[in-house]
């Protein structure tokens, strides 16, 4: 066989693959409708961490599996750490002019921008049918990135998410209070996007996270971007502090910036480095009525004011105001995902960012 039969197969066959495993979940809630997504490649890497040393800890005996032998087990040595997981998607025929880098939120992992959890596409495939080379990562210490010990390394105590705190954070539900283990009696938003009868879908994603490695964290985010970019990249709540002090280190390397509800933005000295990187902020809904958001909001309109006085562009979208309604801090998993996913679209097809 020819190295381009060999080659035509595989991508037959990968293509093949990609219509055939759809999850069962998913295949019951909306059947496929789209034709296959031929990839010319996909794969994954780390990038990241760095060395830490452990000393003056106690040597244990463990045993690894019932009945088995004990192994003596000594922690004192050398670890890596502070790594993070990348996995890639590289279309058949690539539009974007860059990569598009995916970056989640605190609390969650790369799966925030895969399957939604009604079984919907999520964010991931729909900017890979519109032909962008897309890079989806687990930020450090979540998901396949891996943790590290705590407090030798990772100082302080990771946090975790009850059930009902995202449905009363995230505006989901009508604010503290709100939830309740019996479906009938949850307070939603009136009109609310979020798919709530799939709400425990989503709180299997949630995972642990600390407030005290930032510094791993930017510190993998700047190699990526080093490794991938020139690139766009998307940034969700807790992200948006990354993504945000990233451009402002890598303006050269960052084409566009894309804030989906940021919790938190760049460095307010610093914003005259993102006179030259398009900068486009998304909202949802009910934030007027929230407890912190329009807190969150107003901090943020006072760095894009900063932004903007030092002659960079910065496109800000609530999307009440452009007759999108219902949308909660997870708009990506919202049941009108693909709209909003459109308006980040053309808003890149604006900017000339595609072919």
């Amino acid at each position: 066989m020819t190295p381009i039969l060999k080659t035509a197969v595989a991508t037959a066959a990968l293509s093949l693959a990609l219509a055939c495993t759809v999850p069962a979940f998913a295949q019951q809630a909306t059947p496929p409708a789209q034709p296959p997504i031929t990839l010319k490649a996909m794969g994954s890497f780390h990038i990241g961490g760095k060395t830490v040393d452990i000393s003056g800890k106690p040597v244990k005996e463990v045993v690894f599996s019932p009945g088995g032998v004990p192994a003596k087990i000594d922690p004192n040595g050398t670890y890596i750490a502070g790594q993070m997981y990348v996995q890639y998607f590289l279309p058949q025929y690539e539009k974007g002019t860059v990569p598009l880098l995916l970056w989640h939120g605190g609390g969650l992992t790369g799966v925030t921008y895969e399957t939604t959890p009604d079984g919907r596409e999520g964010w991931l495939n729909y900017f890979l049918r519109k032909g962008w080379a897309v890079y989806n990562s687990d930020a450090v210490e979540r998901g396949r990135s891996g943790w590290a010990q705590s407090p030798d390394i990772f100082p302080g105590e990771p946090v975790f998410l009850t059930v009902n705190g995202p449905f009363e954070r995230f505006r989901i539900g009508d604010g503290a209070g709100s939830w309740s283990d019996d479906p009938a009696k949850r307070k939603v938003l009136p009109g609310n996007q979020f798919p709530v009868d799939s709400y425990i879908q989503f709180v299997k994603q949630n995972v642990p996270r600390w407030t005290t490695t930032d510094d791993f964290i930017l510190d993998a985010y700047s190699q990526e971007i080093e490794k991938v970019c020139p690139c766009v990249i998307l940034v969700h709540s807790q992200s948006g502090k990354f993504g945000f002090e990233m451009a402002q280190k890598h303006p050269d390397k960052v084409k566009a910036l894309i804030a989906v509800e940021p919790a938190v933005t760049g460095d307010p000295k610093l914003a005259a480095k993102l006179a030259g990187v398009p900068i486009l902020m998304v909202y949802g809904d009910y934030i007027a009525t929230d407890s912190r958001w329009p807190t969150i909001r107003a901090r943020a309109m006072d760095f894009v004011k900063l932004v903007r006085d030092a002659g960079g562009s910065v496109d800000v979208i609530n999307l009440p105001e452009k007759g999108i309604k219902g949308n909660s801090h997870l708009i990506m998993m919202d049941r009108n995902s693909d709209e909003v996913a459109g308006v980040i679209q053309n808003w890149l097809v604006e900017k000339k960012l595609t072919r």
